[in-house]
């Protein structure tokens, strides 16, 4: 149990002897001190004053008092400022709380409760390769589904594949066009760097038609409509929905190479799905919920035969669920899927992580999903996140602008081996330790930057500021943890903590044991907000902390030998929470540097 929650436990009993009233915990807000005032957790007042009848003064003092009092292995004393009950915790509390959890590996995470949760994330379209807005879209959802894990869930991964429609059209006709049968094996390329090249040399085409037309008389608007290499890809499309063997084979091909090209990626960066689902598969599904839905009323058919949903009591507005020819429109598609994940998984909730400007998409969904009273509907959460920019700007992919997924980790690597190299400490590593620490070092750097920000805000990813061994980075928490490792293999006795540490803690000693006591509600907040820049944040201040106390503490050559006790527990402790809280990053932490 938290400290926290044994001080609201000890709250509850005190009102309840001392006035004679019940409350529930959730009624006592408890916060840490703020650093001008005496004490370590705070318990406000106002919320129960006119209940009591007392002043905030008089029921602070009466309350801590009998706190004190009755509780002398917890609280050592208090102070009441304006309606705040300040409680200082006894050193007892924090040296037991190290001997009880230093050496648990598994410190801050929850036993599993059953309570399934389905996480979607990254859903790349066939025609390009992944770039850097899937990097943060990928690094988000493995890790809140990491997190949701740690706090007790039982989590499914999932991805869906848009490999069907007029993109990956356009890719193929490039390629039939000016591929000359090349693959990727004859080109030496991966295969999604292959057709996203295609789907470049299309657009390239494309314009080139559009002010040939144009030349020859024609309006703009004209030669976007009548170029021939657009009519050729929306053929295609007619062609493949036909099932024209040709265009399937050519298709179900050039899909594989992407295929092979996404898993390369997915497995150097850490990424991985419990079941993907592609749009090939699924894009008919939600035909008969529309049927279902006009029976219900909860749709509406046009004089075209085209269905639709009003939402504009619901401060939306209508909105088309199937046009007039009877095909189904996205979100179709997305309400008939979330339906069918419910019959397979049957979770509480189904996390959606998919950019900003699908706010609009979702709040549809879900608002549908619950008119037709499915019962996915009030799990449907949308992890909104907002996109990523560089230095230079925003990123096209039609015009090949865009920051290519497998260069950008290759770049951070390299990043990363220059740093470390100018830091002269590789000399003891062999040539394949050093790969390995360079690329994690280099991903590692690449994730902090991209997850220690809210997602719902937009961001500017700069390569080199990420990978700063002193700042707000990655690589910074790499290095304390690498250098506590060091530490604790210099000090054989840690293996050997057997007796009972006691005595009182230095400022900095304390500071870092209250900080990791709430490492497991930490990562509780960080499941329940969907954030895992609170955990960032988090263990970012742990390394900071831990740099302080030990550049003003020798653990080695400690005072005595229970000082020397109790930091390597504070030491351990800290390296544990280190490695468990960047591995919820999906973030790995060398054991040296």
């Amino acid at each position: 149990m938290s400290v926290v929650q044994q001080v609201k436990q000890a709250a509850v009993k005190a009102i309840t002897s001392l006035y004679q009233i019940e409350l529930r915990e959730e009624s006592i807000l408890v916060n840490a001190t703020k650093p001008e005032f005496e004490g370590d957790y705070t318990i406000v007042l106002f919320a129960f004053v006119k209940q009591i009848k007392k002043s905030p003064e008089q029921l602070g003092n009466e309350l801590g008092e009998y706190l004190v009092q009755q509780n002398p292995s917890l609280f050592t004393s208090f102070n009441v400022i304006k309606g705040f009950l300040n409680l200082s915790i006894s050193n007892e509390y924090w040296i037991n709380f190290l001997s009880t959890n230093y050496d648990n590996a598994q410190f801050g995470i929850k036993e599993k409760n059953n309570e399934k949760v389905m996480v979607e994330y990254s859903s790349p379209n066939t025609n390009k390769p992944l770039h850097l807005g899937h990097l943060r879209n990928n690094f988000l959802g493995w890790s809140i589904a990491e997190i949701l894990k740690a706090n007790g869930n039982d989590v499914v991964k999932t991805c869906v594949v848009n490999d069907r429609g007029i993109h990956i059209c356009k890719s193929m006709v490039a390629w039939q066009l000016f591929g000359n049968n090349e693959t990727p094996e004859t080109k030496n390329v991966k295969g999604d760097h292959l057709v996203g090249d295609y789907y470049v040399k299309f657009n390239d085409a494309y314009k080139k038609e559009i002010d040939e037309l144009i030349a020859a008389g024609k309006t703009k608007e004209q030669a976007e409509k009548e170029a021939p290499i657009m009519l050729a890809a929306q053929q295609m499309l007619v062609d493949w929905e036909a099932g024209k063997p040709d265009v399937i084979e050519l298709w179900k091909q050039m899909n594989s190479w992407v295929y092979a090209g996404f898993d390369e990626t997915y497995k150097n960066i850490g990424s991985d799905f419990d079941k993907v689902y592609y749009e090939s598969n699924t894009y008919l599904l939600g035909k008969d919920l529309v049927k279902q839905g006009l029976e219900k009323n909860v749709f509406y058919k046009k004089e075209d035969g085209s269905v639709w949903i009003d939402l504009t009591k619901d401060g939306l507005d209508e909105k088309v669920v199937q046009r007039k020819d009877g095909t189904s429109v996205y979100i179709t598609q997305d309400i008939g899927l979330a339906e069918q994940r419910q019959k397979e998984f049957n979770a509480k909730q189904s996390i959606y992580v998919v950019g900003d400007e699908q706010n609009y998409h979702f709040k549809v969904l879900k608002l549908i999903c619950q008119k037709l009273g499915l019962p996915s509907a009030d799990g449907i959460y949308h992890l909104s996140y907002g996109m990523v920019e560089l230095p230079t700007g925003k990123m096209k992919s039609r015009e090949g602008t865009v920051v290519d997924a497998d260069d950008l980790v290759a770049e951070m690597i390299n990043i990363a081996r220059q740093k470390t190299e100018e830091l002269g400490k590789v000399k003891d590593f062999t040539e394949e330790e050093l790969i390995e620490l360079y690329k994690t070092i280099g991903l590692g750097a690449l994730k902090f930057f991209l997850l220690r920000v809210d997602p719902k805000k937009k961001m500017i990813f700069n390569p080199e500021e990420s990978i700063d061994f002193h700042g707000f980075t990655g690589p910074f928490i790499q290095y304390t943890h690498a250098r506590i490792k060091s530490i604790l293999r210099k000090t054989d006795e840690v293996a050997s903590f057997g007796f009972q540490v006691s005595g009182s803690l230095s400022l900095l000693e304390k500071q870092l044991a209250v900080q990791l006591e709430t490492f497991p509600a930490i990562i509780e907040e960080a499941a329940t907000e969907h954030d895992p820049s609170k955990l960032a944040i988090y263990v970012f201040n742990i390394a900071q902390t831990f740099n302080s106390f030990y550049s003003q503490h020798s653990i080695t050559n400690a005072e005595n030998e229970e000082k020397k006790m109790l930091r390597l527990q504070l030491a351990t402790l800290t390296a544990h929470t280190l490695k468990t809280g960047m591995h919820l990053l999906g973030i790995n932490v060398p054991e040296r540097m």
